[in-house]
């Protein structure tokens, strides 16, 4: 965001060239080219580096993946796959339905997490595995994105009141976590609605994420704002114009591993097969121009007070070589939070909390284990249901 999005977008659209030219290639070497012999009698003379050179790329287009994938992941230990348990729809602003799924125990601390841009609650996979023991995680689909469906306009203040209706469904209060935009959208809540914070928000982990317009916190800021006007914006409005055309290119390049490409830029050394290949899965199957409409809602975004409302004990989690929020953002937002610490990631890059699960995760249990310990639930809070627990 917005490097990978372009780049993926534009390696989708060279991956349908490529299939129009396996195409052509295969076609012409049918239609061969008429020669009459010395008989008068017409034949076909067909050359063979178009049938082989068709077939190559074509076979390359359909599952060049499998060969892509192992070269620029390594082996998994544990796969991650974009498997769902059983949720529920609830009603969100201007009648959006929202996707909810809860799991781990109902007297457990509750987690509810929101996920970056363009994926979907399927991602939080290790952190069902990590932490689902211990605490009740709640986790939701983005408007737009998964199974929510979308209504009305895509800013980061309509997510912000959706995110505000999640936390109301949960009955109890929560531990809000949020990765990219997931952040944004808490900050937002934080600047919009100060008073949840401390009452129906006990706590709060910001991941790899930023406080402003994620231009000026990406690498290469200066070049990506000079782009956003001549170049980014009008690209990802045209992904909205020609949505058949960009889906049927993304659908392209993650056959061909021209998307897993694209996606590789947002993950550092330690990432695996599954891991890409699920992400860059759920980045293919949401719909482009529901992408296109939310980064451009990211372009015209601050946090403004945001980070100074989380009145609340705050994790900030930063991956020390992230291309898409780098690190500074992050150490600023703990700089901001009155009640903040910053932990920095080693080789973790925006999908750190993937490749790097294991830091991230105890990081999330170590705080939101003390945060419970140090504000027990009081069983005559009005705002507690009868399973509900410290949050």
């Amino acid at each position: 965001m917005p490097l990978i999005p372009v780049v993926r977008l534009l390696l989708g659209w060279l991956s349908l060239a490529i299939v129009a030219l396996a195409a052509y290639l295969l076609f012409s070497w049918y239609q061969g080219e008429p020669v009459r012999d010395v008989n008068g009698v017409v034949t076909r003379a067909r050359d063979d580096w178009r049938l082989w050179t068709g077939l190559g790329l074509l076979a390359w287009s359909v599952a060049g993946r499998w060969v892509v994938t192992p070269l620029l992941a390594r082996p998994d230990k544990e796969i991650t796959r974009p498997e769902r348990g059983n949720g529920q729809m609830i009603a969100g602003l201007n009648g959006t339905d929202l996707y909810v799924e809860q799991h781990g125990p109902t007297t457990g601390p509750a987690l509810l997490l929101t996920h970056g841009w363009g994926l979907d609650s399927t991602i939080w996979a290790y952190a069902r595995r990590d932490l689902g023991a211990r605490f009740r995680l709640i986790l939701w689909d983005l408007p737009g994105l998964g199974r929510s469906t979308l209504r009305g306009p895509l800013t980061l203040e309509a997510m912000a009141e959706n995110l505000r209706v999640v936390i109301a469904s949960a009955g109890r209060p929560v531990i809000l976590v949020g990765h990219s935009i997931g952040g944004m959208t808490i900050q937002t809540l934080a600047r919009d609605h100060p008073e949840l914070f401390g009452r129906e928000v006990r706590g709060v982990v910001l991941i790899n994420t930023t406080h402003t317009n994620p231009l000026r916190t990406m690498i290469l800021s200066n070049l990506m704002l000079a782009l956003r006007g001549p170049v980014l914006e009008p690209v990802m409005r045209l992904a909205g114009w020609l949505q058949p055309l960009a889906w049927a290119g993304a659908w392209q390049g993650y056959l061909s591993g021209a998307a897993h490409l694209a996606n590789r830029l947002g993950f550092g050394p330690h990432v695996t097969h599954s891991q890409l290949d699920h992400t860059t899965l759920l980045a293919t199957r949401n719909p482009p121009g529901v992408l296109g409409r939310g980064n451009l809602a990211m372009f015209r975004w601050d946090a403004g007070a945001g980070p100074s409302n989380l009145g609340v004990p705050t994790l900030v989690l930063g991956g020390d070589v992230d291309i898409v929020t780098k690190i500074g953002a992050s150490r600023e937002i703990a700089a901001a939070a009155p009640h903040a610490r910053f932990e920095a990631v080693h080789a973790a890059n925006h999908m750190g909390f993937l490749e790097r699960a294991e830091i991230y995760n105890a990081a999330i249990a170590r705080f939101a284990g003390d945060l419970a310990e140090a504000r027990p639930a009081s069983p005559t809070d009005p705002r507690e249901g009868p399973e509900a627990s410290a949050a």
